[in-house]
């Protein structure tokens, strides 16, 4: 069973809203930066923190929102303890994340797209999803 991020259980360190636009992953990109600084994560996490985060938000900017700038997508950020949370949303549809294609089969090896939720489950220490994927946790041991 997966701890959901609450203010009960996690310290919400920062939270920001953006509107949908491929423009605004500059802004997570800062969030990290602020974030691991202030916690003196090591370099070696860091790296895995900003790709999974980036790689979740870029889904929830394309594919959960289409792109659309009317629709905002959220992020928050909390620790507890010796773990670090990033909350994704999204006002999308949602997906169906059980079922999504293998990137490592040889049919798949050569498409463009389709690399994200494998990142993130290979970076992460730990990726659940909620409300049909439209809210994805990603959680890091630091």
């Amino acid at each position: 069973m997966n701890d959901t991020m609450t203010t009960q259980t996690f310290l919400i360190m920062q939270n920001i809203d953006f509107p949908s636009e491929a423009e605004n992953i500059y802004l997570v990109e800062k969030l990290v930066d602020n974030v691991c600084e202030e916690l003196q994560i090591p370099e070696d996490n860091y790296g895995n923190i900003l790709i999974a985060l980036t790689e979740a938000v870029n889904n929830a900017i394309h594919h959960g929102n289409k792109l659309d700038a009317n629709k905002k997508t959220s992020v928050a950020c909390g620790q507890d303890e010796n773990k670090l949370k990033f909350r994704i949303e999204d006002e999308g549809v949602g997906f169906d994340f059980d079922n999504l294609p293998d990137p490592t089969d040889p049919q798949n090896i050569e498409k463009p797209n389709g690399r994200g939720i494998f990142l993130m489950k290979n970076l992460a220490d730990d990726v659940s999803f909620e409300e049909n994927g439209r809210i994805v946790e990603l959680t890091f041991e630091c």
